[in-house]
């Protein structure tokens, strides 16, 4: 099993910052990939940005490329998303999500290629 447990979330206005965080852990955690989702009311989940431990690489939606940054504390098994010059647009329930290991046909882009999920964090951008 793996635990997510999100915080973070809240509400700012439009052109504010916040930054998620995301600590992992459980006996089944593994560094393999990381990232977030969100889900506006009624919207389906929407890829944010997520990254592979062992590689540079990190992906992002275009949505939210040149203002959300991912990052991530080794020592705390913890990743971070900080969401600058939000809009309302970025109101959502936003998801943790980890893959401990390889699959086929992974896509960073689809919910189901992640195993674990956590509880959600709100975060509303008021205009």
């Amino acid at each position: 099993q793996v635990y997510l447990v999100e915080s973070g979330g809240g509400e700012v206005q439009a052109g504010g910052s916040l930054r998620l965080s995301c600590a992992a852990s459980g006996p089944s955690f593994s560094r393999y990939i990381m990232g977030w989702f969100r889900q506006a009311p009624g919207m389906e989940r929407e890829f944010v940005a997520a990254f592979r431990w062992s590689g540079p690489r990190i992906n992002y939606a275009d949505s939210v490329k040149g203002r959300f940054t991912i990052s991530r504390d080794d020592d705390k098994n913890t990743v971070y998303l900080q969401m600058n010059n939000l809009t309302p647009e970025d109101t959502a329930v936003y998801y943790c999500v980890s893959r401990t290991s390889y699959k086929v046909g992974f896509s960073y882009y689809v919910p189901a290629s992640y195993e674990y999920w956590g509880q959600g964090t709100q975060v509303t951008v008021s205009s």
